[in-house]
């Protein structure tokens, strides 16, 4: 006979507990667990008789027939780039981001681009028909070619899936779809569960590609369970301010292309278009200013420009003020007690606030660098050179560790007219060592450096 356990589940990452909590133990909200329906529990006589009946076959590996995908392509350069060379049929794409960030517009686009090469089904569970006909009409996009459909029943989806045969599926929001065997609401981590298991599924089964939106939570990481990532082929992530046009489109898993690649798009009345320079969107001051700095990030397989912005100020309160835009907070007062402890700069009793132009959040070590000589520049009130790219990690003993990608990081700095580039002393030596040696560098000069202190000596001359 089955045990029966009741079950409490936190409405945000998915946690199970068998008892009730007021703070979820793993995303450390509070008063999101919530009871739900009791979860049935095999007795070892069951498990062991399932074990039993239900065989699977095993066959090597290398007689694995092997299956060719068809790869759609959007037409938008930037998008084929994040998703590693286009649409992939039988997959499943989720993407996530913040409320009016534009992610059924880039849908709509993704569908009118790939309708002239498949059947695509567009249906939402947010908007009627007439609201998704009005966006396409304001983007431009041709009607004819894209089916469209209202629905937030799960059973009435499959249905129309059946019957229509599409080949490229968009479903927005996995989160407002529900199904009328589970007796909890939409939105909630069973619903959500399940609605996105079956649709990933059916996808898979009828060699469809489905593009599914996810709602995000407060902190920006995707709402509802855990194993929604999981389930899916590829998970991307839309980022950008909310009053600025230039949105970020990031790969955090891609089963069929490289993790952490970057599209670039702006925002117009016409929808999405793709940004051709991203390294020239980042860079902001076209001459010598305090507190800049600029430095050469990798995001996937492509190395971008960014700039660095920082302001130190004293501070009129007892504890000082440290905020950071785009840079990780932890990582940046770690380079201030860096700063402090290993060069003598004592900036850590002022408001220190940083910043990366663009609105790019960056976690690249290789930034360590530039932002402590945009934080000295501006403590000194004295310029880096404009035509300067500073590159390295900063460890806590204040020595410049190496960086990967460093000839791209070159390539892109001397093809936007760099003139100087700071690099770590281990990254010299290995390109010294490579055919062609320093003589494949000309027209950029190369400046290597083993600590901070050596990297602000040059740059500042103390």
């Amino acid at each position: 006979m089955a045990n029966t356990a009741a079950a409490y589940v936190c409405s945000e990452c998915g946690y199970k507990s068998l008892r009730p909590l007021n703070r979820c133990p793993y995303c450390k909200e509070f008063g999101t667990l919530h009871p739900e329906e009791p979860v049935s529990l095999p007795s070892a006589t069951g498990r062991a008789l399932k074990r039993t009946h239900n065989k699977v076959q095993s066959v090597p590996l290398d007689q694995v027939q092997a299956t060719s995908r068809q790869r759609y392509k959007t037409g938008i350069r930037e998008l084929d780039t994040v998703l590693g060379g286009g649409l992939v049929s039988d997959s499943a794409v989720l993407i996530g981001g913040d409320p009016g960030i534009g992610k059924s517009t880039l849908l709509l686009q993704i569908c009118d681009a790939v309708a002239a090469q498949a059947r695509v089904l567009y249906i939402s569970a947010e908007e009627s028909e007439s609201q998704i006909q009005m966006r396409a009409q304001r983007l431009g996009i041709r009607q004819d070619r894209i089916w469209v459909c209202s629905e937030s029943d799960i059973t009435r989806i499959v249905s129309e899936i059946d019957l229509l045969d599409p080949d490229v599926i968009v479903m927005d929001s996995v989160q407002t779809v529900y199904s009328p065997d589970i007796s909890s609401a939409p939105g909630s981590v069973n619903q959500v569960r399940e609605a996105s298991a079956l649709l990933t599924s059916l996808a898979k089964k009828r060699h469809s590609a489905i593009l599914i939106v996810g709602h995000v939570t407060k902190d920006g990481s995707l709402a509802g369970p855990r194993v929604l990532e999981h389930l899916v082929d590829t998970v991307l992530y839309f980022e950008g301010e909310k009053y600025d046009s230039l949105r970020i489109l990031r790969a955090q898993k891609n089963r069929f292309g490289s993790t952490n690649e970057v599209g670039v798009f702006e925002m117009t009345e016409q929808g999405f278009r793709e940004v051709a320079d991203p390294s020239g969107v980042f860079l902001d001051h076209s001459q010598d200013t305090a507190g800049c700095c600029v430095s050469c990030v990798t995001e996937g397989s492509r190395a971008l420009l960014a700039e660095v912005q920082a302001l130190v100020a004293g501070s009129a309160l007892g504890t000082p003020r440290i905020s950071s835009t785009g840079l990780d907070r932890g990582r940046l007062t770690q380079l201030m007690a860096v700063l402090d402890r290993k060069c003598g700069y004592r900036i850590t009793g002022c408001d220190v606030y940083t910043n990366v132009v663009g609105g790019m959040k960056l976690t690249d070590p290789s930034l360590d660098l530039a932002t402590t000589a945009a934080l000295v520049s501006s403590a000194d009130n004295r310029p880096v050179s404009r035509t300067t790219v500073v590159c390295g990690e900063i460890s806590l003993t204040g020595e410049v560790r190496m960086v990967p990608q460093i000839e791209k990081r070159l390539q892109e700095a001397r093809k936007l007219g760099f003139r100087e580039f700071v690099l770590p002393a281990g990254n010299f030596e290995s390109l010294q060592q490579q055919p062609g040696g320093l003589n494949r560098w000309e027209g950029i000069r190369l400046i290597p450096v083993r600590t901070v202190t050596e990297a602000l000596q040059h740059l500042f001359g103390t």
